[in-house]
């Protein structure tokens, strides 16, 4: 159970909350809420700012480890050690406070300094002509005393005709892409996948400083086509960073698979052995998410690996979150969990690879002291200052994936 969200009823945030909340339903209908589905209902729930949301029936990981962990969604603690099942998300493994404080100080840093940068593809790339150096750079070289602001120039700006126009016009439509597999993988590839429109409504001419809170993803491995929900081949794959994949090894090499998964829950798996990943499991793919205080993921279900077994790890960092997993439709209620800066989650099998979840709701002031000093080693403190600041208002996901299934090849076509 989690200490429920408290709010200073005289404060200016919680004015605005009520003044919205009551802006937003005084023409709603009274029964509304009896067409969404339980996923919906519970996104709608936590990701409200008024009234707060009731946490007591959400699962924080770090109370698995407390002397009388919760019955809650009953977890399962394997062979006495920090790795937990709930078992009604067959294939889900928590690992609370996998990454310590010192990990977790280092990919702060290289998510930023290290990562969203060339070649690795960012949110902002679309829109605007970014240093190679990447945005973070940028921003702190800005930061130097008596050194002039890096100014960023919008794509459109600059347009002499060659950027990609959308033929549509109006909101932007939802792509339903069809769940990739070994059969289909062909078709998959042989669809269209131009680059992104950029933005005419962005300013011509900012500030690189203005731009790092707009910062929402960075690309890993191969990757991803967002306007077919598809990955791009053809691009070839990016380097998995050192350190990240050896954590992510490190992770599922941690869990006694024959105990998360019993002989009936193997059928159907063809060669990909779970009992085997303590060696096979290679990350290739997967993305760094940024979110500020107020952003939030809505449900979806991951679709577009070749491989639906294989273990997806995902890593907080920074501020807390609450992270909802359901089933294979919206209609399963899904389990809220609390997840923690240092917090591992693995998804894994095909009831939890292709099961819908989502971040409704980041939670604030909930940063871990450790943050205030730099990584271990570092006697600069004055360099992690920018990242303390940024950290202390957001939320790191860093989560990989295996694409493709054992043995096979992506270039020839040929599956096992």
């Amino acid at each position: 159970m989690v200490s429920p969200l408290r709010y200073d009823s005289n404060s200016s945030e919680y004015k605005k909350a009520r003044r919205q909340h009551w802006k937003s339903t005084k023409n709603r209908q009274v029964d509304v809420d009896t067409s969404w589905s339980p996923f919906r209902a519970a996104e709608k729930r936590y990701k409200a700012r008024f009234p707060p949301p009731d946490l007591s029936a959400v699962l924080d990981l770090a109370s698995l480890l407390s002397a009388n962990p919760p019955a809650l969604y009953q977890p399962t603690r394997i062979c006495g050690s920090d790795v937990f099942i709930l078992p009604d998300v067959p294939g889900l493994v928590l690992l609370p406070a996998f990454a310590c404080p010192q990990d977790q100080r280092h990919l702060v840093r290289w998510s930023l300094r290290d990562h969203a940068r060339h070649p690795n593809e960012t949110n902002l790339d679309a829109h605007y002509v970014l240093p190679a150096e990447g945005i973070w750079n940028a921003h702190l070289q800005s930061r130097t005393a008596g050194t002039e602001p890096v100014l960023i120039r919008a794509k459109a700006s600059l347009d002499d005709g060659s950027l990609p126009r959308s033929s549509s016009s109006g909101p932007r439509q939802l792509v339903a892409n069809d769940t990739a597999s070994v059969d289909n993988f062909p078709t998959l590839q042989s669809v269209p996948k131009p680059p992104p429109e950029p933005s005419t409504t962005v300013s011509d001419c900012c500030v690189a400083s203005d731009l790092v809170p707009k910062l929402r993803w960075a690309n890993i491995g191969w990757s991803y086509h967002w306007g077919s929900k598809q990955y791009d081949f053809l691009k070839g794959k990016g380097t998995i960073d050192p350190f990240l994949r050896d954590l992510c090894k490190r992770a599922v090499g941690t869990v006694p698979w024959e105990r998360v998964f019993d002989g009936d829950d193997l059928q159907g798996w063809g060669d990909d052995d779970c009992r085997t990943w303590k060696e096979t499991y290679e990350p290739d793919a997967g993305i760094v998410n940024f979110y500020q205080t107020k952003d939030t993921l809505m449900a979806h279900v991951d679709r577009s690996e070749v491989c639906a077994m294989s273990p997806l790890v995902s890593i907080s960092l920074g501020n807390a979150a609450i992270f909802l997993i359901g089933g294979l439709s919206r209609d399963t209620e899904p389990i809220p969990l609390l997840l923690r800066s240092g917090d591992v989650l693995i998804m894994s099998g095909p009831a939890c690879r292709r099961a819908y979840h989502g971040v409704p709701r980041i939670l604030e002031t909930t940063l871990p002291a450790h943050f205030s000093q730099p990584p271990d080693g570092d006697d600069k403190t004055m360099d992690w200052e920018p990242y303390k600041a940024y950290i202390r208002n957001t939320r790191i996901n860093i989560n990989v994936r295996q694409v493709f299934p054992k043995g096979f090849d992506p270039h020839t076509l040929d599956a096992m």
